[in-house]
């Protein structure tokens, strides 16, 4: 009901037909959605590399982060210092320095491709955030699980590796799956360093005649992949909320 109320407020609103030609045009929809469409590919391929690259990168943070090892404390102290920095950066201004300041080093090695560059300012972004939710997996693990491990004869990596991290990452599979949804989002920020994709496909075709609509068209790709990823975190948060209400019944 509150849905059908919003939808006649702004049907009969004054300005509906001028928003619906600017924003709905179906024929420019038409026009736009193959380019939209092709450049859309980038995303989702930038999506599904950045996704193992931030995942390595978290997991080598958080790890470094709850190892008990005094001798380890200066690798501490970095991992501290790049989640605080990155996590307090915009992921945008992430994107404009790594972007415009890699190349402008000029050393020999430094990656040159827009690509790349975008892909390594979304994994220091991204690696940030995901690193915390590791650790806090990781740290949700009782004690006694790496005491019981260690008692069997295993070392202290073979616990973290067989023990500890499988239900570490087993317990913060929602966040993690959330985090990646907004990854997905994040993919069109590339855009600012000159990248094409779904975003600036719609921004190129929006500024030949000053009609919105390929912005649309842009957004209803971009809802097409990350609501599924939405209620697939929904469906692994409820299953694990089952199980956990199953072990204390049991």
């Amino acid at each position: 009901m509150v849905l059908g109320l919003l939808s006649w407020a702004i049907a009969s609103s004054p300005g509906w037909s001028s928003v619906q030609q600017s924003y709905f045009d179906p024929a420019e929809a038409r026009l736009a959605l193959p380019e939209v469409a092709e450049a859309f590919v980038f995303n989702v391929r930038l999506f599904l590399v950045a996704e193992v690259t931030i995942l390595a990168v978290a997991l080598v943070v958080a790890v470094i982060r709850v190892l008990p090892s005094p001798a380890l404390m200066p690798l501490k102290l970095v991992a501290v210092v790049y989640t605080d920095v990155f996590r307090g950066t915009p992921t945008i201004l992430v994107i404009f320095l790594v972007g415009f300041g890699f190349p402008a080093l000029r050393l020999e090695g430094v990656p040159t491709s827009y690509f790349t560059l975008g892909l390594i300012a979304l994994t220091l972004s991204y690696g940030a955030y995901v690193a915390e939710v590791v650790r806090a997996g990781i740290q949700s693990v009782h004690p006694s699980q790496v005491s019981s491990a260690r008692a069997l004869g295993l070392t202290y990596g073979q616990a973290m590796r067989l023990v500890v991290l499988p239900q570490g990452l087993r317990r913060v599979m929602p966040p993690l799956l959330n985090d990646f949804v907004s990854l997905q989002k994040d993919t069109a920020l590339v855009s600012v360093i000159g990248l094409v994709e779904a975003l600036r496909a719609a921004q190129v075709r929006a500024s030949n005649d000053f009609n919105f609509t390929p912005y649309v068209v842009a957004a209803c790709f971009f809802i097409a992949v990350t609501v599924p990823i939405a209620r697939f975190a929904d469906w692994i948060a409820l299953r694990q909320l089952r199980r956990e209400q199953g072990r204390v019944l049991g």
